[in-house]
This record gives structure tokens, C-alpha cells and sequence, in this order.
């Protein structure tokens, strides 16, 4: 867990609760105190805050954004659908034993079409790689976990815009092949024990090599059971600049 980390779960949970209330009623209640309730969940070192200056700087960015879908909050005041399962997953290859799964952020329904408008939230200053596979992904669980067509898909920097900026469509058939052969030498890897890493390690796999060697803090569990550590001496700057959701 990290505060950058921290802030996106607590944005997304916000987000994502609005997807389940009927259009009317989704800002009833003010987004800063159901920011506020989520916030409680990773306050302290629980969102790998070490001091309280980066957690304020942290609290108050989340308001701004929350602020900026109270004043322009778009498609989250239309209709959208709700996949029916925690976490949608479908199988990307039975023969192979592989699973896809991922959480979408939104799904606006278009009801003269019966097709959907898949819109996932970002907090970052950058914006998205475009050989980023996370579209792709996208597509294929929400094409496989419903029946609705995906007529269009974007990306929403809270952090920068009032509107959304529109993606193009990954092809289905492109996409598909693409993860399995990713899927597949994962699940390789997995099975011989060899983890060749082509960059000799990178920002991802340090963190986690650090809670191996023991110089990591745990802080507890997350909903999936899953054991959550903070570095305590991460890079603050770095953090405060790479707020991604």
C-alpha cells in the first residue's frame, strides 16, 4: 500500500457506489462525505501515510476531484449498468486453465441502443500509454461478463478535465490473443519457479522485494484477504506526483 494507492481506492469507492443508486438520487448525499467515510479505510499507516502533511495533501487532491464530478458529473448522471459479480472474470482459455478477471470502473447504458460506454477514472497527471492493455482488457471482460454491445470507451482524468477523452476500441480477436500469450507465459513462469525479468528489475517488483526481505511494515488484510505492507521510507515526492487510479 502506498498513498497514491490509497487515494484511488478511496476515489473509486465513491465513484463506483454511485453506480448502484438510481440516476435521481446518486448525489444525495455529498461525494466529500462519502469521501470522507471511505477515507477511514486507509487513513494512517493503513494508506502508507507516514506523516500527516502528505495525508492532508492526499485528503484535499481527492475532494478536488470529487468536487470537479459534482460540477460536471457527465454520464454519472445517467443510466449505467452494474456487472452481477464482485469481480467479473470469464474464461480468456479453458484448455489452458486461465481466467481473466478485473473490476470496471463504469458502465454508462445507452438504452436506445442496448449498448454500454465502458469509462474508467484516473487521478494521474499522466495520461495512459496508448500499448497499454487495460482497454483491451476492458473489452473483452465486458464483452464476455453481459451482452451488450461496447459502442465507445474513455478514459477520465479527474485530476485535469470536466470531460471525458475518448479511446478507440480494441479489436476483440487482436486483444484476446494478445493477453492469452501474456497469460500463458505467466502461468509458464509460475509453474517452472523462473521469474526472468527483462529490465533486471523494475518500480513494480521492488516494493514487493522489499516485504521479502523483511524491511517492509504490515499494516493488515484488504477485502480480499490479501496481507498489506507499507515502506515506511518511500520516495514522498515521487508519490505525490503519481496519483493513479
Amino acid at each position: 500500500m502506498s498513498p497514491p494507492l490509497a487515494l484511488g481506492q478511496a476515489v473509486h469507492e465513491v465513484l463506483e457506489s454511485l453506480s448502484i443508486i438510481e440516476t435521481q438520487h446518486r448525489f444525495d448525499v455529498p461525494l466529500h462525505e462519502r469521501f470522507e467515510q471511505a477515507w477511514q479505510k486507509v487513513r494512517g499507516e493503513k494508506g502508507g501515510f507516514t506523516d500527516t502533511h502528505l495525508e492532508d495533501l492526499s485528503i484535499q487532491k481527492g475532494k478536488e476531484m470529487l468536487e470537479r464530478v459534482t460540477k460536471h458529473p457527465g454520464p454519472l448522471t445517467r443510466l449505467a449498468v452494474k456487472i452481477n459479480a464482485d469481480l467479473p472474470h470469464y474464461w480468456l482459455s479453458e484448455e489452458d486453465g486461465i481466467i481473466l478477471c478485473g473490476k470496471i470502473d463504469w458502465l454508462e447504458y445507452f438504452p436506445d441502443t442496448n449498448q454500454v460506454h465502458i469509462i474508467d477514472f484516473k487521478t494521474g497527471k499522466t495520461e495512459e500509454s496508448s500499448d497499454s492493455l487495460q482497454l483491451p482488457i476492458y473489452h473483452l471482460l465486458v464483452h464476455n461478463c453481459q451482452n451488450r454491445v461496447v459502442s465507445q470507451m474513455s478514459y477520465w482524468y479527474l485530476a485535469k478535465y470536466d470531460h471525458l477523452t475518448p479511446q478507440e476500441i480494441p479489436d476483440l480477436a487482436t486483444s484476446h490473443e494478445q493477453i492469452l500469450k501474456i497469460a500463458k507465459q505467466i502461468k509458464l513462469a509460475r509453474q517452472l519457479q523462473r521469474f526472468s525479468c527483462p529490465t533486471d528489475g523494475c518500480r513494480h517488483c521492488r516494493p514487493l522485494e522489499r516485504v521479502i526481505e523483511g524491511s517492509a511494515h504490515f499494516v493488515g488484510n484488504d477485502e480480499y484477504s490479501a496481507d498489506v505492507y507499507i515502506l515506511p521510507d518511500g520516495d514522498k515526492a515521487r508519490e505525490e506526483e503519481s496519483y493513479i487510479l
